[in-house]
């Protein structure tokens, strides 16, 4: 799951759109570069979120290598998906 896209279902940022950068058995921890950098992520249960099935593959692959994100990156990948809801 981890770089995908996610949106609140839950709580005081409901409907809000993040990017899943880490997960374990029962939560995720998702950022959107803003009031949630990558180095401070929400942690939100996963029965609080909609997965998106679509992955920045940028991300996904950072992620998979270990390598760290930036918050610029996710506030990119999350305009670039925004735009072409629109």
């Amino acid at each position: 799951m981890t770089g995908m896209f996610a949106i609140s279902k839950a709580g005081h940022d409901k409907g809000k759109l993040y990017i899943i950068i880490k997960e374990d058995e029962e939560y995720v921890y998702l950022a959107d570069g803003r009031l949630k950098p990558t180095d401070s992520p929400k942690k939100k249960k996963k029965k609080h979120i909609q997965i998106i099935k679509k992955t920045d593959e940028t991300i996904a692959f950072m992620i998979e290598e270990n390598k760290p994100i930036s918050n610029e990156q996710v506030k990119r990948a999350l305009t670039e998906y925004e735009r072409k809801l629109v």
